[in-house]
């Protein structure tokens, strides 16, 4: 399912998308599935990051986490074949299943700032990786992803902060001016393969009508020895559970500086994490 011109892309710009990995039928279906799960009891709603003063349309839509540690759909989703062959297409190697989500996005609601997986998962060696895949049609409207093409490269950024008008989390990866921001348009069915360090986030919804629903799956490298406490147990493709060291907090981060006239990174900060992200 991986070509040679998408493998080519994927190493140049650290994301690329299968169009149709799954059909619109499925992806009706997976809409239509959480809609109704997330009224479980084990549902597990995150609801720590909105403001109950606030009339934010996520207090009533909250993101939903971990769901394949309880649920059967959501681990033959998190576990499908056409994921892992993607995913060893990109990786040259079968990967590690750690976490799902589930964004539903409502109109109204807030983006989330330029971030990066591998902030908040902390793998040791290499980075985590995310399938990330659309339930609706997603676009500058309704909140589509943006991606900085090419900062797969980049070490983990420190982080500032974020203004909580526009994201509904707190810290922002700041990037130089000028630098390129890519939104992703794409349709139900669609899943965007992309890399930890990529640095990405999303626009608010200011549509007036549509949500921009999207289920998520992260996986880590196949030979990582650590990551962080909150992803474990990790399992293999096949549904069978692996050990994996737990990972530090927090670690080194870069910070951008000018020389001969140019933003590079220097390594010389420290964070501690958290919070888990989109």
């Amino acid at each position: 399912m991986i070509s040679a011109e998408a493998r080519a892309f994927y190493d140049k710009n650290g994301f690329v998308i299968i169009p149709g990995l799954f059909s619109k039928a499925e992806a009706t279906y997976y809409l239509d599935y959480y809609m109704a799960l997330r009224h479980h009891e084990r549902a597990n709603a995150d609801r720590r990051i909105h403001d109950p003063k606030k009339k934010d349309p996520l207090l009533e839509f909250p993101r939903l986490m971990q769901m394949h540690r309880w649920d059967e759909v959501t681990l033959k989703w998190m576990l499908d074949p056409r994921i892992n062959t993607c995913m060893t297409g990109l990786l040259d190697r079968e990967p590690l299943a750690v976490q799902t989500m589930m964004y539903f996005k409502p109109p109204k609601a807030r983006g989330q700032a330029l971030h990066q997986d591998n902030y908040y998962l902390r793998v040791q060696p290499g980075t985590c990786m995310a399938a990330w895949m659309a339930l609706d049609r997603c676009d500058e409207v309704n909140g589509c992803l943006r991606v900085v093409p090419g900062s797969h490269t980049w070490p983990i950024l420190c982080t500032d902060k974020a203004n909580t008008k526009e994201s509904f989390t707190d810290v922002i990866v700041p990037i130089p001016e000028g630098t390129e921001v890519t939104s992703v348009i794409m349709q139900p069915g669609d899943v965007l393969f992309f890399n930890g360090s990529l640095v990405h986030g999303s626009l608010p919804n200011r549509s007036r009508t549509r949500f921009r629903r999207s289920l998520i799956g992260h996986y880590i490298e196949g030979d990582s020895q650590k990551v962080a406490r909150w992803y474990n147990p990790v399992l293999r493709m096949d549904g069978s559970p692996v050990k994996i060291e737990t990972s530090d907090r927090g670690g080194q981060c870069g910070v951008w500086v000018t020389e001969e006239g140019k933003p590079v990174i220097e390594v010389s900060g420290y964070e501690v994490v958290e919070k888990a992200t989109e």
